[in-house]
């Protein structure tokens, strides 16, 4: 699936060493829906754990390493305009100083906290870390995950009515053919700056070499596609400022292959959305079936698709709802896999459709966000900077380390020999509980829990989630000033 999505969507020009990378990472985020079912059927049959506990530690590690170091280094390689490979990727470093920055800033004040809660707190630094982890998740959950389960069923079902469906294409069909157009006019753009930009260095200029390789750039594209035509090409304020020094000229070549990959991906979108008639003898024949599948069988389908993940979606929801309770399970797909016993394939698959379809809402939220804002993916014209910037975002949700280093005993089949008393609130603890209701609430009762972390001693158990409390009270705090300070200033 991943090796298929890859050769669907990358571009042509997309290196080796990317594709691995992205199809490696990809890999390694959908790699859940094999382990859980996985590690379901183990606990049900009481087998040894060892080798699923070896695994979620190879997909953390490997999610562990993608994330903070592979992938961001090499998408602002790719992004680079430089002529050198040590260029490059001083200027990836540079790119990603601020990212690195704001997560040594999270650390820091991580460290704080932990400075100021002094007292005995036997949590310590893998405490903090699953308060952390689970914060990240349960707020990405709460929102990517309940947006996917009401949208997919929704988007289905409106998408099954043509004449609703007619209106939003021929809208789309519009606003492509104005992006194309667009890209058209800054290709071409590029292309006489970039002309003139050659013939304003001589020879004996040390920009020179920069240049050749540029004009080279500029020969292949007009190789490749000879039917490409400049047309009104215009100079802005700044464009003739490329000949300062080889980080203009870099600026230079980066905004000329961005100006060409645009173009080409938005005349791939223009061009596939648009389609005659079948020819051919069968031309007409094939046009009826089409007509009838699009408009009266896909129709009933989709609707029926739509009822079915609705259902699915409900019964994720009271699943969820009921979690907490003890002695209750309404879930019907913990229902089915304890119905099934020992049948492995029948519980693996029990396990495998729900975990699928959440992975699924999850990541179309991711999607539908990306698509809104950072990248868009185009069959056959996705570039590098494209695809990994698809990992940065969807690599971050998964598993955390904490939860293989504190439950490892569990995982691999070792029994607790220390019976704990149960926390309140049905086990979750005040803490977590506290973090929960505090979406409803205004963010009051996460206040209340900083207060309680900094101000009372409590079971070390609680203190992961007063201190998610304390991390979304300053979180939420900070969102206050900025807003308040940007309404200030509109004012």
């Amino acid at each position: 699936m991943v090796t298929f999505t890859l050769r669907y969507f990358a571009g042509p020009h997309v290196p080796t060493y990317v594709l691995l990378a992205v199809g490696y990472a990809w890999f390694c985020s959908i790699s859940i829906i094999i382990i859980v079912p996985a590690d379901i059927w183990t606990t049900v049959v009481g087998q040894e754990k060892g080798g699923i506990a070896f695994f979620w530690g190879w997909s953390y590690w490997s999610t562990f390493a993608l994330t903070w170091a592979v992938v961001p280094t090499i998408q602002g390689y790719e992004d680079a305009g430089d002529f050198t490979m040590t260029e490059r990727l001083k200027t990836s470093m540079r790119y990603n100083l601020f990212f690195y920055t704001c997560v040594g800033s999270i650390g820091l004040l991580g460290l704080i906290l932990l400075v100021i809660m002094h007292g005995n707190w036997s949590g310590g630094i893998v405490g903090f870390s699953m308060a952390c982890s689970n914060t990240f998740g349960l707020v990405t959950g709460a929102f990517l995950f309940g947006f996917g389960l009401s949208e997919i069923p929704k988007s289905i079902w409106r998408n099954a009515d043509w004449s609703n469906r007619q209106k939003v294409l021929s809208h789309r069909v519009a606003k492509m053919a104005v992006n194309l157009d667009n890209a058209h006019q800054e290709f071409s753009n590029v292309i006489v700056i970039a002309q003139a930009t050659s013939k304003q260095i001589s020879k004996r200029d040390f920009l020179r070499r920069y240049m050749d390789v540029i004009d080279r750039m500029l020969l292949q594209m007009i190789r490749e596609d000879p039917s490409f035509k400049p047309s009104g090409g215009m100079f802005g304020e700044n464009d003739m400022d490329y000949d300062t020094d080889d980080k203009t000229m870099a600026a230079l070549r980066r905004r000329l292959r961005k100006a060409q990959e645009e173009y080409y991906r938005y005349r791939r979108r223009y061009v596939s959305s648009l389609r005659g008639r079948h020819a051919g003898k069968f031309g007409s024949f094939l046009d009826t079936i089409e007509l009838v599948w699009r408009c009266i069988l896909r129709k009933q389908l989709e609707k029926l698709l739509a009822v079915v993940l609705g259902c699915m979606s409900a019964a994720i929801l009271l699943a969820e709802a009921t979690i907490l309770p003890s002695g209750v399970d309404l879930s019907f797909f913990s229902i089915l896999i304890n119905a099934v016993g020992k049948q492995e394939m029948v519980g693996q698959i029990a396990a495998f459709v729900p975990l699928m379809y959440m992975c699924i809402c999850t990541y179309y939220s991711l999607f539908k966000i990306g698509m809104l804002m950072f990248y868009s993916l185009t069959p056959r014209q996705t570039n590098s900077v494209r695809l990994l910037m698809i990992c940065s975002l969807y690599l971050p949700n998964f598993v955390t380390l904490v939860d293989i280093q504190v439950y490892n005993g569990v995982a691999e089949g070792r029994p607790l020999t220390v019976r704990m008393q149960r926390l309140p609130c049905c086990g979750l603890g005040i803490g977590w509980f506290l973090f929960i209701i505090g979406f409803f609430l205004a963010a009051i009762p996460w206040y209340v829990g900083a207060f309680i972390l900094l101000c009372v001693r409590v079971d070390y158990r609680e203190k992961p989630g007063f201190a998610a409390c304390t991390i979304a009270a300053v979180v939420a705090a900070v969102a206050v000033i900025v807003g308040a300070t940007k309404h200030g200033n509109q004012w």
